[in-house]
Protein backbone atom coordinates (compact mmCIF):
# COMPACT_ATOMS: atom_id res chain seq x y z
CA UNK A 1 0.00 0.00 0.00
CA UNK A 2 1.30 3.44 -1.28
CA UNK A 3 1.69 5.70 1.21
CA UNK A 4 -1.00 8.36 0.24
CA UNK A 5 -3.49 5.18 0.89
CA UNK A 6 -2.32 4.66 4.29
CA UNK A 7 -3.00 8.33 4.81
CA UNK A 8 -6.04 8.06 3.78
CA UNK A 9 -6.74 5.28 5.57
CA UNK A 10 -6.08 6.90 8.71
CA UNK A 11 -8.38 9.53 7.98
CA UNK A 12 -10.89 7.87 7.63
CA UNK A 13 -10.72 5.99 10.42
CA UNK A 14 -10.14 9.23 12.27
CA UNK A 15 -13.66 10.54 11.21
CA UNK A 16 -15.17 7.33 12.09
CA UNK A 17 -13.86 7.06 15.79
CA UNK A 18 -13.99 10.88 16.81
CA UNK A 19 -17.30 10.89 17.15
CA UNK A 20 -17.65 7.80 19.08
CA UNK A 21 -15.33 8.64 21.31
CA UNK A 22 -17.28 12.51 21.87
CA UNK A 23 -20.46 10.76 22.00
CA UNK A 24 -20.08 9.70 25.78
CA UNK A 25 -19.24 13.02 26.98
CA UNK A 26 -21.76 14.55 24.55
CA UNK A 27 -24.77 12.30 25.80
CA UNK A 28 -23.99 12.84 29.68
CA UNK A 29 -24.07 16.96 28.88
CA UNK A 30 -27.13 16.37 27.39
CA UNK A 31 -29.00 14.50 30.02
CA UNK A 32 -27.77 16.77 32.77
CA UNK A 33 -29.69 19.59 30.71
CA UNK A 34 -32.79 17.46 30.28
CA UNK A 35 -32.37 17.20 34.47
CA UNK A 36 -31.51 20.71 34.62
CA UNK A 37 -34.58 21.91 32.69
CA UNK A 38 -36.95 19.74 34.56
CA UNK A 39 -35.83 20.85 37.86
CA UNK A 40 -36.19 24.47 37.02
CA UNK A 41 -39.42 23.39 36.13
CA UNK A 42 -40.55 21.80 39.59
CA UNK A 43 -39.26 24.79 41.30
CA UNK A 44 -41.33 26.98 39.72
CA UNK A 45 -44.10 25.26 40.16
CA UNK A 46 -43.46 25.52 43.92
CA UNK A 47 -43.41 28.97 43.45
CA UNK A 48 -46.50 29.29 41.44
CA UNK A 49 -48.78 27.37 44.32
CA UNK A 50 -47.01 29.11 47.19
CA UNK A 51 -47.32 32.54 45.59
CA UNK A 52 -50.84 32.51 44.56
CA UNK A 53 -52.29 29.42 46.69
CA UNK A 54 -52.71 31.79 49.68
CA UNK A 55 -53.38 34.87 47.90
CA UNK A 56 -56.27 33.29 46.17
CA UNK A 57 -57.40 31.73 49.15
CA UNK A 58 -57.09 35.41 50.75
CA UNK A 59 -59.33 36.77 48.30
CA UNK A 60 -61.77 33.88 48.70
CA UNK A 61 -61.88 34.51 52.57
CA UNK A 62 -62.30 38.59 51.62
CA UNK A 63 -65.45 37.92 49.73
CA UNK A 64 -66.89 35.83 51.79
CA UNK A 65 -66.73 32.32 49.41
CA UNK A 66 -67.10 29.12 50.82
CA UNK A 67 -64.06 26.40 50.39
CA UNK A 68 -63.70 25.04 47.32
CA UNK A 69 -64.40 21.04 47.29
CA UNK A 70 -61.28 18.61 46.78
CA UNK A 71 -62.01 17.98 43.68
CA UNK A 72 -62.07 22.21 42.29
CA UNK A 73 -59.35 22.29 45.03
CA UNK A 74 -56.98 20.38 42.78
CA UNK A 75 -57.42 21.82 39.82
CA UNK A 76 -57.19 25.17 41.13
CA UNK A 77 -53.83 23.82 42.57
CA UNK A 78 -52.63 22.62 39.13
CA UNK A 79 -53.75 26.00 37.69
CA UNK A 80 -51.12 27.42 40.32
CA UNK A 81 -48.20 25.42 39.30
CA UNK A 82 -49.75 25.89 35.85
CA UNK A 83 -48.58 29.24 35.82
CA UNK A 84 -45.53 29.39 37.72
CA UNK A 85 -43.52 26.93 35.37
CA UNK A 86 -45.12 28.66 31.83
CA UNK A 87 -44.25 32.05 33.32
CA UNK A 88 -40.95 30.17 33.87
CA UNK A 89 -40.66 28.50 30.59
CA UNK A 90 -41.68 31.53 28.53
CA UNK A 91 -38.73 33.59 30.39
CA UNK A 92 -36.33 30.64 29.09
CA UNK A 93 -37.53 30.62 25.85
CA UNK A 94 -39.72 27.91 25.16
CA UNK A 95 -41.89 26.71 22.13
CA UNK A 96 -45.40 27.53 23.14
CA UNK A 97 -46.10 23.79 21.62
CA UNK A 98 -43.89 22.72 24.44
CA UNK A 99 -45.52 25.07 27.29
CA UNK A 100 -48.87 23.95 26.04
CA UNK A 101 -47.88 20.37 26.29
CA UNK A 102 -46.31 21.11 29.86
CA UNK A 103 -49.74 22.76 30.98
CA UNK A 104 -51.30 19.60 30.04
CA UNK A 105 -49.10 17.31 31.86
CA UNK A 106 -50.22 19.19 34.98
CA UNK A 107 -54.34 18.59 34.78
CA UNK A 108 -54.40 14.99 32.98
CA UNK A 109 -53.01 13.68 36.57
CA UNK A 110 -55.59 15.43 38.47
CA UNK A 111 -58.51 14.60 35.54
CA UNK A 112 -57.49 11.36 35.74
CA UNK A 113 -57.50 10.37 39.78
CA UNK A 114 -61.21 13.24 39.57
CA UNK A 115 -62.80 9.67 38.40
CA UNK A 116 -62.16 7.31 41.61
CA UNK A 117 -62.46 10.20 43.52
CA UNK A 118 -66.11 11.51 42.58
CA UNK A 119 -66.82 7.36 42.86
CA UNK A 120 -65.65 7.33 46.56
CA UNK A 121 -62.57 5.24 46.05
CA UNK A 122 -60.68 7.92 46.69
CA UNK A 123 -60.61 10.66 49.69
CA UNK A 124 -59.08 14.22 49.39
CA UNK A 125 -55.65 13.37 50.83
CA UNK A 126 -55.30 10.56 48.03
CA UNK A 127 -56.30 12.70 45.50
CA UNK A 128 -53.87 15.79 46.42
CA UNK A 129 -51.01 13.43 46.76
CA UNK A 130 -51.51 11.59 43.76
CA UNK A 131 -51.95 14.15 41.74
CA UNK A 132 -48.63 16.14 42.80
CA UNK A 133 -47.12 12.06 42.36
CA UNK A 134 -48.03 11.43 39.00
CA UNK A 135 -47.17 15.15 37.68
CA UNK A 136 -43.35 14.33 37.80
CA UNK A 137 -43.29 11.73 35.28
CA UNK A 138 -45.87 13.10 33.33
CA UNK A 139 -43.54 16.08 32.82
CA UNK A 140 -40.68 14.17 32.11
CA UNK A 141 -42.83 12.31 29.40
CA UNK A 142 -43.87 15.53 27.97
CA UNK A 143 -40.24 16.34 27.99
CA UNK A 144 -38.86 13.40 26.62
CA UNK A 145 -41.22 13.91 23.58
CA UNK A 146 -39.71 16.98 22.91
CA UNK A 147 -35.82 15.97 23.88
CA UNK A 148 -34.03 17.97 21.50
CA UNK A 149 -35.58 21.16 22.66
CA UNK A 150 -35.26 20.51 26.67
CA UNK A 151 -31.75 18.80 26.00
CA UNK A 152 -30.58 22.08 24.50
CA UNK A 153 -30.48 25.39 25.82
CA UNK A 154 -33.10 27.71 24.75
CA UNK A 155 -31.87 31.27 24.90
CA UNK A 156 -33.54 33.46 27.70
CA UNK A 157 -35.16 36.60 27.51
CA UNK A 158 -32.78 39.74 27.37
CA UNK A 159 -31.78 40.85 31.18
CA UNK A 160 -35.23 43.63 32.04
CA UNK A 161 -33.77 46.94 32.48
CA UNK A 162 -35.91 47.46 35.92
CA UNK A 163 -33.61 46.49 38.58
CA UNK A 164 -36.65 44.57 40.69
CA UNK A 165 -37.66 42.72 38.08
CA UNK A 166 -33.22 41.74 37.03
CA UNK A 167 -32.72 41.22 40.84
CA UNK A 168 -35.65 38.51 40.91
CA UNK A 169 -34.33 37.15 37.88
CA UNK A 170 -31.19 36.51 39.10
CA UNK A 171 -31.84 35.95 42.91
CA UNK A 172 -34.87 33.32 41.89
CA UNK A 173 -33.65 30.96 44.28
CA UNK A 174 -33.25 33.28 47.28
CA UNK A 175 -36.72 34.51 46.30
CA UNK A 176 -38.08 30.95 46.46
CA UNK A 177 -36.44 30.13 49.56
CA UNK A 178 -38.27 33.55 51.12
CA UNK A 179 -41.90 31.73 49.94
CA UNK A 180 -41.34 28.31 51.69
CA UNK A 181 -40.69 29.76 55.20
CA UNK A 182 -42.87 32.49 54.92
CA UNK A 183 -45.22 30.40 57.45
CA UNK A 184 -42.30 29.85 59.76
CA UNK A 185 -42.23 34.04 60.44
CA UNK A 186 -45.92 34.33 61.52
CA UNK A 187 -45.61 30.78 63.36
CA UNK A 188 -42.00 30.58 64.49
CA UNK A 189 -41.25 26.99 66.51
CA UNK A 190 -38.41 24.85 67.74
CA UNK A 191 -36.76 22.02 65.63
CA UNK A 192 -35.88 18.63 66.33
CA UNK A 193 -32.05 18.22 66.78
CA UNK A 194 -31.94 15.46 64.42
CA UNK A 195 -32.94 17.92 62.17
CA UNK A 196 -29.42 19.27 61.69
CA UNK A 197 -28.29 15.84 60.19
CA UNK A 198 -30.37 16.69 57.08
CA UNK A 199 -28.30 19.76 56.25
CA UNK A 200 -24.97 17.79 55.76
CA UNK A 201 -26.13 14.43 54.35
CA UNK A 202 -28.15 16.69 51.53
CA UNK A 203 -24.63 18.07 50.69
CA UNK A 204 -23.41 14.35 50.60
CA UNK A 205 -25.77 12.89 48.59
CA UNK A 206 -25.78 15.92 45.58
CA UNK A 207 -22.15 16.01 45.98
CA UNK A 208 -21.95 12.22 45.09
CA UNK A 209 -24.58 12.76 42.08
CA UNK A 210 -22.77 15.44 40.68
CA UNK A 211 -19.33 13.24 41.04
CA UNK A 212 -17.87 15.91 43.04
CA UNK A 213 -15.09 13.87 45.34
CA UNK A 214 -12.56 13.82 42.88
CA UNK A 215 -11.80 17.12 43.76
CA UNK A 216 -8.83 17.00 46.34
CA UNK A 217 -10.49 17.98 49.32
CA UNK A 218 -13.92 18.27 48.71
CA UNK A 219 -15.17 14.79 50.01
CA UNK A 220 -12.79 15.23 53.52
CA UNK A 221 -14.69 19.03 53.54
CA UNK A 222 -18.10 17.60 53.94
CA UNK A 223 -17.71 14.51 56.11
CA UNK A 224 -15.98 17.02 58.73
CA UNK A 225 -19.02 18.79 58.18
CA UNK A 226 -21.21 15.80 58.61
CA UNK A 227 -18.99 15.15 61.99
CA UNK A 228 -19.35 18.46 63.09
CA UNK A 229 -23.29 18.76 62.68
CA UNK A 230 -23.61 15.45 64.47
CA UNK A 231 -21.86 16.18 67.36
CA UNK A 232 -24.21 19.34 67.56
CA UNK A 233 -26.81 17.39 67.33
CA UNK A 234 -26.09 14.96 69.77
CA UNK A 235 -25.12 17.75 72.15
CA UNK A 236 -28.47 19.33 71.79
CA UNK A 237 -30.15 16.19 73.07
CA UNK A 238 -27.76 15.59 75.37
CA UNK A 239 -28.23 19.45 77.38
CA UNK A 240 -31.90 19.20 76.21
CA UNK A 241 -34.46 22.27 77.00
CA UNK A 242 -34.29 25.39 76.04
CA UNK A 243 -30.36 25.24 75.63
CA UNK A 244 -30.79 22.43 73.66
CA UNK A 245 -33.16 24.45 71.08
CA UNK A 246 -30.69 27.12 71.09
CA UNK A 247 -27.79 24.77 69.83
CA UNK A 248 -30.22 23.76 67.07
CA UNK A 249 -30.79 27.00 66.40
CA UNK A 250 -27.22 28.06 66.40
CA UNK A 251 -27.02 24.62 64.18
CA UNK A 252 -28.81 25.77 61.58
CA UNK A 253 -27.33 29.81 61.49
CA UNK A 254 -24.14 27.88 61.03
CA UNK A 255 -25.26 26.37 58.13
CA UNK A 256 -26.13 28.81 56.19
CA UNK A 257 -22.46 30.21 56.40
CA UNK A 258 -21.93 27.02 55.17
CA UNK A 259 -23.94 27.35 52.03
CA UNK A 260 -22.67 30.67 50.95
CA UNK A 261 -18.95 29.34 50.86
CA UNK A 262 -20.04 27.12 48.87
CA UNK A 263 -22.18 29.70 46.81
CA UNK A 264 -18.87 31.53 46.47
CA UNK A 265 -16.85 29.03 46.08
CA UNK A 266 -18.55 27.12 43.56
CA UNK A 267 -18.16 23.74 44.39
CA UNK A 268 -19.73 20.42 45.58
CA UNK A 269 -23.38 21.95 44.89
CA UNK A 270 -24.99 23.87 42.10
CA UNK A 271 -24.73 27.92 43.22
CA UNK A 272 -28.65 27.83 43.17
CA UNK A 273 -28.90 25.28 45.74
CA UNK A 274 -26.29 26.78 47.78
CA UNK A 275 -28.21 30.26 47.65
CA UNK A 276 -31.49 28.65 48.26
CA UNK A 277 -30.47 26.47 51.42
CA UNK A 278 -29.08 29.83 52.69
CA UNK A 279 -31.86 31.53 52.75
CA UNK A 280 -34.41 28.55 54.17
CA UNK A 281 -31.34 27.91 57.29
CA UNK A 282 -31.01 31.23 57.70
CA UNK A 283 -34.46 31.59 58.31
CA UNK A 284 -35.11 28.67 60.54
CA UNK A 285 -32.30 29.46 62.56
CA UNK A 286 -33.73 32.95 63.39
CA UNK A 287 -37.43 31.67 63.57
CA UNK A 288 -36.18 29.27 66.42
CA UNK A 289 -34.46 32.09 68.27
CA UNK A 290 -37.70 34.35 68.18
CA UNK A 291 -39.83 31.00 69.03
CA UNK A 292 -37.41 30.72 72.02
CA UNK A 293 -37.90 34.11 72.96
CA UNK A 294 -41.47 34.54 72.60
CA UNK A 295 -42.69 31.52 73.82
Amino acid sequence: MTLDGMTQLNSTAAATTTPDRRAGPRRHLRHRHLVRHLLEMLLAMVAGMLVLGPARAALGTAFGLAPASPGVGALLMATDMSVGMAVWMWYRGHSVAALGEMVLAMYAPVLLLLVPWAAGLLDADALSTGAHLLMVPAMIAVALRRRHEYTGHPIARPAPRHPLPRVLAHRWPAGLALLMTADNWTSPAPLAAYTLLVLPIGYLVIGSFRRQWGVPGNLRLQLAGLAGWSALALLAVSVGGSAGQWLVAVGWLAHAGWDLYHHRTRQVVPRGYAECCAVIDAVLGITIMLALVTG
